[in-house]
């Protein structure tokens, strides 16, 4: 019996996989994001703090889906702009994320969430430059391509699979998942209570 040929689907998915996969695998002088975020998130929940999230475009639909996940995990997370977002305090944590480095709404909302007294998380690919930096307490990095370096533009002949910003918001995704992961250990939060946290108003 001949072995069957993997699917167009099958080899796409693979690419895009093993690229984002590689964000994960990258040399990095600077702590893990993962190991930042969940140290960060940890801390503001014994604090009895909320937390606060942010982002423009996709990053910011990868926010709304993290925030999700926090509620489910019986944590106080508000998304910024949302209708009963409540005041930010010095308890409190902003995650936001400029992945190219800095946007005018980041800043302007991490900057009043710092004037607040509160701690300011920041996701980016640029650290080491970038508007956003200023306001930022403690910087996640995420060492994807993004808006600021994908070279649209330059004469390349190859169409990339992810382009844009995509790498870095599909890292966004799974870094979320494996921060959802962590925090569920670290909070006792077993797979029942936060099922038991989700909507049944759909």
């Amino acid at each position: 019996m001949a072995e069957s040929k993997p699917t167009e689907s099958a080899l796409l998915a693979s690419k895009i996989c093993n690229q984002i996969s590689s964000v994960f695998t990258a040399k990095s002088p600077n702590p893990a994001a993962l190991d930042v975020l969940v140290q960060e998130i940890a801390d503001a929940a014994n604090r009895n703090g909320r937390v606060f999230l942010y982002g423009v475009g996709r990053e910011g639909l990868m926010l709304k889906a993290l925030s999700m996940r926090l509620f489910h995990l019986g944590l106080s997370a508000h998304c910024v702009f949302d209708m009963n977002t409540p005041p930010i305090s010095p308890s409190d944590l902003l995650i936001s994320s400029a992945g190219p480095g800095g946007f005018s709404t980041v800043d302007a909302i991490s900057g009043v969430a710092k004037s607040s007294g509160a701690r300011v998380l920041l996701l980016t690919a640029q650290p080491d430059s970038g508007s956003s930096m200023k306001y930022a307490s403690v910087v996640a990095y995420i060492p994807a391509q993004t808006m600021a370096d994908d070279n649209a533009g330059d004469g390349e002949k190859e169409r990339p699979l992810l382009p844009m910003g995509s790498v870095y918001e599909g890292a966004m995704f799974v870094l979320f998942e494996m921060v959802v992961f962590k925090l569920g250990e670290i909070l006792k939060q077993s797979p029942e209570a936060v099922r038991a946290r989700h909507t049944n108003l759909e």
